[in-house]
């Protein structure tokens, strides 16, 4: 648990109480640079910011709806993404009369909704070569291509159309050019042969 200054506490619970009045999504703080995770806010703090009583808070902890971090101490430390959760929460459970379990799926599906936005919103933002291939293990996962790999392949393919190939034998040399590549062998590749890619990561 990273200790804040007093400045960075302060951006946070500006942040937070943005979050809470619904002027701030969680999407937007994140792309702002806060970290969303970081347990930084009391019971107090949380209770007064999202108007929930303390004891609310304690038992939504205790049936895992809302589950804060604990200091070494056992104090609970909640972050911007529960202060979200626990607005969230009290909206669908007050105003939209949602029992706890639908109050529970919906912030589940809405946490996984937000995990997919950034990871979409980070591909985009980074670009590159890359694609999505099966492991041996059938886990879905994002292989890049250098955009040096792209070149030499590139270069090797323009070689091979724009410079006559000499196929050696065992009595002679015979040039074959663009006009008569056909009669390249047939183990003769028509697609370069890449580096082999680096696997960046799991998703």
């Amino acid at each position: 648990m990273r200790k804040l200054t007093v400045d960075e506490r302060k951006a946070y619970l500006l942040c937070a109480a943005d979050i809470a009045s619904g002027s701030k999504s969680l999407e937007q703080a994140d792309d702002e640079g806060f970290a969303v995770v970081e347990p930084v806010f009391t019971v107090g703090q949380v209770s007064e910011l999202a108007v929930i009583h303390p004891q609310t808070l304690r038992q939504y902890d205790r049936l895992g709806l809302v589950v804060p971090n604990r200091t070494a101490g056992g104090a609970r430390r909640y972050s911007l993404r529960d202060i979200d959760r626990l607005t969230t929460a009290q909206h669908l459970a007050q105003d939209e009369a949602i029992n706890l379990a639908g109050v529970m799926r919906i912030l589940s599906l809405m946490e996984e909704n937000r995990q997919l936005r950034r990871e979409n919103s980070r591909l985009r933002r980074r670009g590159g070569n890359s694609f999505f291939s099966a492991a041996a293990d059938g886990q879905v996962v994002e292989v890049e291509v250098s955009a040096s790999a792209y070149a030499s392949a590139y270069s090797w393919r323009k070689t091979l159309y724009r410079q006559p190939l000499q196929i050696t034998s065992a009595t002679a040399s015979v040039p074959v050019s663009a006009a008569n590549v056909s009669d390249v062998p047939s183990d003769v590749p028509s697609e370069p042969v890449l580096p082999p890619a680096r696997v960046r990561r799991a998703i």
